[in-house]
């Protein structure tokens, strides 16, 4: 079953830049994959798979949308998907009001028309992949969690080519951590350099370990999607509990996990961006820093990080505060 359709502009609330939407290493999900800038990945809406392909009407600014799928799907949920996905009921336009009135927002706008959030379509995933990113690089932890969908998630055959969902938290959690436990659990049968089902051998580290935990947790004593529900508070400090989750990572999860506009993530690049353009560069506690992006930017403090740290690696702000090397 293959469907066209399209989002046009005037139903959604300012600019949408599909690319750097998607490219701009939020920890919701890896980027699409882009296929001649149609950026195409599999959804799961209603309990259907459904291989979603996005691109841009150059000269409408519509988003085209083409569906396909082996059975009977709703367009209009799969559409309401795509919206939530790309947080096209947010009011970028009045965003960039909010951002014109700070001398050192206002610049950010250039480099980031049609920035938006890049909300997880799965919030398990998500929350794998911001333990996977806990420094990392985006090209990295993207590609962990591309392997272990390729190696443990369902598989799709579709005339666009073989897909995968990502693997679940029970998946996750009967999962070898490395290779050697892989040769234990195999009864020997293979060496060491035909262990390759392992988490280790996605390149994830250290941090497989805490994948699993996170896992056993999440099957046993969490709710994902009641974690949602609760106030911000409740949610982060809830989130602190789980391996591999410290403040930065919990707030990753609950700004593109679910929608939390108010967090703030701060890791060191953060710090150093806010403490240049607020506190003359002075070395402010990264607990600071977080407390004052919430303070100072409120409901936009997720936009507004997201805005500050695209603007700093796009202009080369990035490079600057990088350290001098002794």
């Amino acid at each position: 079953m293959k469907i066209k359709s399209s989002i046009p502009n005037e139903e959604f609330k300012g600019p949408l830049d599909l690319d750097i939407t998607i490219n701009s290493g939020q920890t919701s999900q890896p980027a699409w994959i882009n296929e001649e800038n149609h950026f195409k990945e599999l959804l799961i809406v209603n309990n259907q798979a459904v291989l979603v392909s996005l691109s841009t009407d150059e000269i409408s600014g519509a988003v085209l949308v083409e569906l396909e799928s082996s059975h009977e799907f709703s367009l209009k949920q799969v559409i309401g998907e795509i919206r939530r996905i790309f947080d096209l009921n947010f009011n970028l336009t009045l965003f960039y009001e909010f951002l014109k009135e700070d001398p050192a927002l206002a610049p950010t706008i250039d480099f980031c028309q049609g920035l938006r959030l890049f909300k997880a379509h799965n919030i398990f995933e998500c929350l794998i992949s911001s333990i996977c990113s806990a420094n990392n690089s985006i090209i990295r932890w993207s590609r962990s969690i591309r392997a272990m969908q390729e190696k443990w998630g369902v598989s799709y055959i579709l005339p666009s080519g073989r897909f995968y969902t990502f693997p679940t938290p029970e998946t996750i959690l009967q999962l070898p951590e490395h290779e050697i436990e892989e040769m234990e659990m195999c009864g020997g049968e293979k060496n060491l350099e035909e262990c390759i089902h392992n988490l280790k051998a996605c390149g994830v580290g250290y941090r497989g370990k805490y994948m699993k935990e996170a896992a056993k947790i999440v099957t046993e004593n969490i709710s994902l999607p009641k974690l949602g529900q609760m106030d911000y508070e409740k949610a982060f400090e809830a989130l602190l509990d789980l391996p591999g989750v410290g403040p930065k990572v919990a707030d990753c999860i609950l700004l593109y996990g679910y929608g939390r506009g108010e967090a703030f993530p701060t890791d060191v690049w953060i710090k150093r961006i806010i403490s240049h353009l607020y506190f003359e560069g002075k070395d402010v506690k990264v607990d600071k820093i977080r407390e004052f992006g919430q303070d100072q930017f409120g409901e936009y403090a997720g936009y507004t990080q997201l805005y500050l740290f695209h603007y700093a690696r796009k202009s080369g702000l990035l490079n600057k505060l990088k350290p001098l090397k002794k």
